[in-house]
């Protein structure tokens, strides 16, 4: 057993494998072993990557025009992000993960920890659960996964890469059930480097220090962590020899800070285009902040030209505008941003990126009103919003909005070759026919 794993606590980790890619390849399985990349906004560098393009030797955050001439050569499949397609795929198996523990802590859009403690006697082992979950989650989605089981949220994580790298595993890895000759000897094999939290930096100070393996971390005295790299690195320590530090979050804590933007598909020079990215983006950044439940008390703005085209004149512009009362009301923060992008926008130059980012973020519920006459709040207004949110989420983002967009929209951010929205789009259904 893992050393010092004496609290009783057990957690798996779900992770899906090469989650962007293995998305596509549900609905197009003519992409099953073929070398396939997806790549980031406005087709800009490869941010998911197939075992056959890794084999490559390709690595993330590859810019894509660096990329053609192997693509060329080596048919690789390049596809524009289909973020609605992802979105959903995930709430599909998060929905399936709920049948397997009480407790869940969604991590990431592919990654999930779920609470195992007290379940034991539901199945044989947990090696059993981790395979139901496998097959369900293949069945009912098409995706592949593999599951991680180990005493600490970063066991658990460990446990993944090696269900990940060694096929003996079958795609499921419980350290908590191995002795501890088992553990030592699948840690020694492991980089350091591998381990959830310790970054590049400190890998490199790891190794000048002689720890170079996971085994070597596991091992390390808590006291010398502490001194040399912090508490974090401390609770990295103690979570390796099976002592957990870090609780599952069930609830993602509010945001204090909520940022919407995004860089151009083409360069923009007109006020008007401007204004219509910025209105979207302070539309979307109300959307989340209703979903926290929350209010803010001021909106930045800012624009910038392309830093990276040294042939053309330079600007960045920026302005705080505070809002009459704390609101969460897309119409004040739409008049608010466009307020405030009018005061910085300057002729003559070629914009690449503008966004909006929230500030002052407050719990709706406890936020303090004013005596006097009050923007965006109230029953109108929260009832007009809770609408217009359910029939952009029903029939598609941007179907009730505070502005109206141009078509084509020059500022819209590049996919040119993005994947039909499969599961969020009639148009886009797959049909099958029968003879």
């Amino acid at each position: 057993m893992i050393q010092g794993s004496t609290q009783g606590r057990l957690c798996a980790l779900v992770d899906v494998n090469n989650f962007y890619v293995s998305c596509e390849r549900v609905f197009n399985p003519a992409l099953e072993n073929r070398a396939v990349v997806v790549l980031s906004n406005n087709d800009g560098c490869a941010i998911a990557r197939s075992n056959e393009v890794k084999a490559l030797g390709v690595k993330m955050g590859a810019p894509w025009f660096q990329m053609e001439a192997l693509a060329k050569q080596r048919n690789i499949v390049a596809l524009s992000s289909n973020y609605a397609l992802y979105a959903d795929m995930s709430n599909r198996i998060v929905s399936i993960l709920r049948d397997y523990s009480p407790n869940m802590e969604v991590y990431s859009i592919d990654e999930s920890f779920l609470e195992l403690s007290g379940l034991d006697s539901l199945w044989p082992s947990f090696d059993v659960m981790g395979q139901s979950i496998r097959q369900r989650v293949r069945q009912w989605t098409g995706l592949p996964v593999c599951v991680g089981i180990g005493p600490s949220k970063t066991l658990a994580k460990l446990a993944n890469h090696i269900a990940k790298k060694n096929s003996r595993f079958n795609g499921v890895c419980d350290l908590a059930s191995m002795d501890e000759a088992q553990c030592a000897d699948l840690m020694t094999s492991i980089d350091v480097g591998e381990v959830w939290g310790v970054g590049r930096r400190i890998t490199t100070h790891l190794q000048a220090a002689g720890i170079k393996t996971v085994k070597d971390l596991r091992d390390t005295p808590p006291a010398w962590l502490r001194s040399r790299f912090g508490v974090v690195m401390e609770r990295t320590g103690n979570e390796l020899r099976g002592i957990s530090c870090l609780a599952l979050e069930e609830i993602s804590p509010s945001k204090k800070q909520i940022v919407s933007s995004r860089s151009f598909g083409q360069l923009v020079h007109e006020l008007h285009d401007l204004s219509e990215a910025v209105a979207s983006h302070a539309s979307s950044a109300g959307e989340k902040l209703r979903v926290q439940d929350g209010v803010c008390n001021a909106i930045q703005v800012f624009i910038q030209t392309n830093p990276f085209r040294e042939q053309d004149p330079q600007y960045e512009g920026s302005i705080v505008i505070p809002l009459p009362n704390a609101s969460a009301d897309t119409r004040l923060l739409v008049r608010a941003a466009l307020f405030g992008l009018k005061k910085i926008y300057r002729c003559g130059f070629a914009y690449k990126k503008a966004g909006v980012m929230l500030m002052g973020i407050n719990d709706a519920q406890t936020a303090q009103g004013s005596l006097l006459h009050e923007h965006g709040v109230g029953e109108r207004s929260q009832h007009l919003m809770q609408a217009m949110d359910a029939l952009n989420s029903r029939y598609g983002r941007n179907t009730v909005s505070v502005f109206t967009p141009s078509s084509p929209k020059p500022w819209a951010m590049r996919r040119e070759a993005m994947s039909p929205c499969y599961t969020t789009r009639w148009s886009d259904v797959p049909v099958a026919h029968a003879r």
